[in-house]
């Protein structure tokens, strides 16, 4: 039996979660809500749904939803849903507060609900090489830039972009956090739109991540230095290299890659973890650890500028 299934805020990402949504077989769509209702009404009528005039009339028809608003909204809407026993995807980040973030795990748990987080590089087709191989990683440099998007414009680019790859490496290290040094600046914005953030664990590794959004070109990739490797790969492209010292010498290997659509794929399991029970990949604790570093992250630059 299909989980039935809405999305509310169908903007460029909800749009999105409707689409997919609308396609899996394990799946069935049965509303969108939007606070701009002629919105709402099209992309309904593009995916073969029906727009809701408001959440609670939503709620009534529905096994689980994406909640794809601006994040100052995340808590009130998935309190919302949780309290009518909703299984709930949240997109990235959690919240804007780590206690909101908490007060949803723990309504999340006393409700025996899901609660996932849309990071959706961990579904990245290239994440499984990365586990696969990784054992013990020395040094971590991520680089995520992207032209200015014209969206999320509420938060900065730590939370919009950075915060993808500081939940990765925070899952291909674990281990606790020594210290953190950062540096942003505002450039279209009122908040920082490029950042870099140093990151040093407690077990040695180190992690170096820049992020960008008024970059003239896409970029998304990580580089990994273990003692008997370096891989190299690119979420974008869905493709990378491995390097492993040969004698003398540096051989390199094409890490083989079986694409596919990292969002269908989160989606698809947020749906078979709301139909069985079981834990998502991302849970709401991973997704309020990676906002927590985030936040501190942000305030660092904040307070750098002063």
């Amino acid at each position: 039996m299909s989980v039935k299934v809405g999305v509310i805020g169908v903007g460029a990402i909800g749009r999105n979660h409707a689409r997919i949504y609308s396609e899996l077989d394990s799946a069935d769509l049965v509303g969108i809500y939007d606070a701009n209702e002629d919105h709402a009404k099209a992309i309904a009528e593009e995916f073969g749904t029906q727009a809701y005039g408001s959440i609670d009339d939503l709620l009534d028809t529905i096994d689980a939803a994406s909640v794809s608003t601006p994040t100052i909204t995340h808590r009130e809407i998935a309190t919302m849903l949780l309290e009518s026993g909703k299984h709930v995807l949240v997109e990235k980040p959690i919240s804007d507060s780590v206690d909101d973030a908490k007060a949803m795990i723990d309504l999340a748990q006393e409700k025996g609900l899901i609660l996932q987080v849309g990071h959706i590089e961990r579904f990245n087709p290239v994440m499984s090489q990365l586990e696969e191989r990784l054992n013990s990683p020395k040094f971590i440099e991520c680089h995520r830039l992207s032209p200015f998007p014209k969206r999320s414009l509420d938060i900065g680019v730590v939370l919009d972009l950075m915060i993808h790859d500081l939940e990765i490496v925070l899952h291909l290290v674990n281990s606790p956090i020594a210290s953190v040094d950062a540096v942003g600046i505002p450039v279209l914005t009122r908040r920082e739109d490029i950042a870099n953030a140093r990151i040093r664990f407690e077990n040695g590794c180190v992690a170096n991540i820049t992020a960008s959004r008024i970059s003239p070109e896409r970029m998304r990739k990580i580089r990994v230095f273990q003692g008997d490797a370096y891989l190299s790969l690119d979420y974008q492209d869905q493709s990378g290299w491995i390097y492993r010292k040969d004698g003398m010498e540096i051989a390199r290997e094409e890490v083989l890659v079986e694409k596919d659509e990292p969002l269908k794929c989160e989606l698809a399991d947020f749906v078979a973890c709301a139909a069985r029970g079981d834990q998502p990949r991302v849970s709401g604790q991973q997704g309020a650890a990676a906002l927590d570093v985030a936040l501190e992250i942000t305030r660092m630059i904040e307070d750098d500028r002063g």
